[in-house]
């Protein structure tokens, strides 16, 4: 009999098992791979190390979960912080994405047309009241007595101001900005399918803000990869007594008398209360009578949700970079992909544990929609993507050392996620963040966590999943 059963060991099934080791808790972690971290992890290949998905890291200002989340338990993370957040090449330009709110107002009115100092103010003053209700309300979205309690000891009245924004897309607050630059529309879509999955006329502009405003907070990068920065949280956790068990791949969840039966290839373990980390989508067909209907409701199909083509590459440079990060817009759709855009995060010169020989990383990455009724040729993606990275004067062909690429069946076999559909469920304006799924999934003893729960996408939500889920946790049963 276990304490806790958490299933897989992506950042918010490693954060709620790190807060429930907090409370005296002996979570028994159950991944599927042979290395935990599931999206936010890296990988050794032929003597050069790769991120498995995220790439770059946010969360650690004040009020943000990841920043909660080390204070609350004292575990340490190094990282470099970086001067210039990203740079974006859109129109043979580029647009430095300065972290400085005021320098990003001028730099954004040079390249966009409107009253850029006025949407930027308000977008900045959101993501800031977005992220400090982040971590002090806690029980949201509210589905018991308890949770409402808690959050009316906590509420401030004027956070309703703020609140109203997500009744209004991300495009409405545009139109009322007066901001009618086409180029504009196509920088914040392309912005947005990064931290939200979604374009300006579906995002609610609370979550739209916050996603747009990512640069404007510290970015960081760990030496090695974020393995680096998943290793130190499993420490944490087996130092306080839990446990990580891999190549365990959960394939049935039977809810029982006085807890679940969880049966992997192998063995069958039993707990009181269970956390699932992998998406609503892996844990319905494993799972019969722990969801509940409202749950079911809630969970997307493939034609909703956004896979990757991501390529690693191994080269020589041939100039040094003025960020890590570079988003680069497209004039044509991406041969083989339909997307507008392309990321690329490289790896920090002066980290010399990324590859065997001296070469720099460079992780690449496009959407590939509608993942399960996709068809993708590979060979023609790659050589799409590295001529625009030559045209771009980022790689020479020839400065190519090693390459690699993974499409939406890469990602499935990798972390086991359905359709291969990764960066979470996109944001949808019909659906409000208290409609999203919430922690608890059968208000008996099972919860859910990740970027297909409140609230949704990257190392930052994925995070606030995990603290959730263990507050409510504690907070229905201790």
């Amino acid at each position: 009999m276990q304490d806790v059963i958490v299933i897989g060991s992506g950042i918010g099934s490693l954060t709620a098992a790190a807060m429930l080791a907090k409370r005296g808790l002996k979570p028994l972690i159950l991944e599927q791979n042979w290395q935990p971290g599931g999206c936010t992890s890296s990988y050794w290949r032929k003597g050069h190390v790769f991120e498995t998905g995220a790439t770059t890291l946010v969360g650690l200002d004040d009020h943000m979960p990841l920043k909660f989340l080390l204070d609350e338990t004292g575990i340490k993370i190094p990282t470099r912080k970086l001067d210039l957040p990203m740079q974006v090449h859109m129109n043979g330009k580029v647009i430095n994405r300065y972290q400085d709110i005021e320098r990003w107002k001028v730099e954004a009115s040079k390249h966009f047309s409107g009253d850029q100092e006025k949407f930027w103010r308000v977008a900045y003053g959101l993501s800031q009241f977005v992220w400090k209700a982040s971590t002090r309300y806690q029980s949201f979205p509210p589905a018991k007595t308890v949770d409402w309690i808690d959050l009316a000891r906590k509420a401030n009245p004027m956070d309703v101001l703020d609140a109203r924004f997500a009744f209004k897309s991300t495009q409405s607050i545009i139109d009322k900005s007066d901001i009618d630059d086409p180029n504009f529309k196509r920088f914040v879509d392309e912005q947005l399918l990064i931290t939200a999955q979604n374009r300006a006329e579906e995002v609610n502009h609370l979550f739209g803000a916050a996603a747009l405003c990512y640069t404007n907070y510290g970015n960081h990068y760990i030496d090695g990869g974020l393995i680096n920065l998943v290793n130190p949280i499993i420490e944490y956790i087996q130092k306080n007594g839990g446990q990580i068990i891999y190549r365990a791949g959960v394939k049935q969840v039977k809810k029982v008398n006085h807890g679940y039966l969880v049966e992997t290839k192998s063995n069958t373990y039993k707990s009181k209360y269970l956390i699932s980390g992998i998406p609503v989508n892996n844990l319905q067909p494993i799972s019969t009578d722990i969801i509940r209907k409202s749950v079911h409701k809630k969970i997307l199909t493939s034609r909703q949700l956004y896979s990757a083509f991501q390529m690693g590459i191994a080269f020589k440079p041939n100039r040094s970079f003025e960020s890590l990060h570079h988003q680069i817009h497209l004039e044509q759709p991406l041969t083989g992909t339909n997307s507008r855009s392309i990321f690329l995060s490289l790896s920090h010169p002066e980290d010399e544990s990324r590859s065997d020989d001296g070469s720099l990383i460079a992780s690449i990455s496009t959407h590939i929609a509608d993942p399960q009724n996709t068809q993708i040729i590979s060979e023609e993606i790659e050589e799409a993507i590295l001529n625009v990275l030559e045209a771009h004067q980022f790689i020479n062909k020839s400065d190519i050392s090693f390459q690699h690429s993974s499409g939406p069946k890469s990602w499935m076999k990798w972390t086991g996620r359905a359709f291969g559909f990764v960066g979470g469920y996109p944001q949808y304006l019909k659906t409000k963040p208290w409609q999203m799924v919430e922690a608890r999934l059968d208000h008996a003893g099972a919860y859910q966590c990740g970027d297909t729960a409140y609230p949704g996408q990257g190392i930052p939500g994925a995070t606030l999943s995990g603290l959730i889920a263990a507050k409510k946790l504690a907070s229905d049963w201790f």
